[in-house]
């Protein structure tokens, strides 16, 4: 796991290769997931597309995520998931068939329990929640400082947020490297996510 956070963490250096099929791949290629043990894995366009819709034990991850201006969420419902920190993850896990949060740390992905009627009702209110991929999708938040940022992100994505944390965090509050960067992050996931607008229920476009 810790090698896979600080591949997606550090800059694209020396070219990857296919895990499948070993062909050198470009900067854009895709991730598929191993849904037993979360592993993410480099593909292809070929190998990707053996996993595009197929049921079994890997799953091919969306490339986009879509930003929520208009999700609904209050600090007590915030509150009630108990994090310790204002940056989490929810996303469904088919093995074990419920909402799973993580949340970065200086040791990587930490999961914290989710009470299943605060969820539910955070779907009731923003029903793009059921639209959710189970496993390779995640509902992404952001409330760091004054940010109310809220993203379907693709799991990979949510990854590479924690590979930056335990990467760049240094001492007992992480440092201002650490928050650059993750300042960094959700500005470019900000300029390439497309929009969708949940009241009204469709996508609108990139601003």
């Amino acid at each position: 796991m810790f090698a896979m956070l600080r591949k997606f963490a550090q800059p694209r250096g020396q070219a990857e290769r296919c895990e499948f099929c070993s062909l050198e791949l470009n900067s854009e290629h895709r991730h598929v997931l191993e849904t037993a043990t979360r592993k993410i894995s480099c593909a292809c366009d070929s190998c990707a597309l053996r996993f595009d819709n197929v049921v079994g034990q890997w799953k091919l991850i969306p490339r986009d995520a879509r930003r929520l201006p208009d999700f609904q969420m209050t600090d007590p419902q915030w509150e009630s998931f108990s994090l310790p920190i204002n940056l989490a993850f929810f996303f469904h896990s088919t093995p074990a068939k419920k909402i799973i949060a993580l949340f970065p740390s200086p040791a990587g992905a930490t999961e914290s329990l989710v009470q299943l009627t605060t969820w539910e009702t955070l779907v009731l209110e923003n029903p793009v929640l059921s639209e959710i991929q189970s496993d390779i999708e995640a509902l992404l938040v952001n409330r760091l400082n004054s940010s109310r940022d809220y993203f379907l992100a693709p799991i990979d994505v949510c990854f590479e947020l924690v590979g930056i944390i335990r990467l760049h965090w240094r001492g007992l509050s992480g440092g201002e490297k650490v928050r650059t960067e993750i300042e960094k992050f959700f500005a470019k996931l900000n300029s390439a996510a497309r929009v969708i607008r949940i009241a009204a229920n469709e996508e609108v476009a990139h601003a």
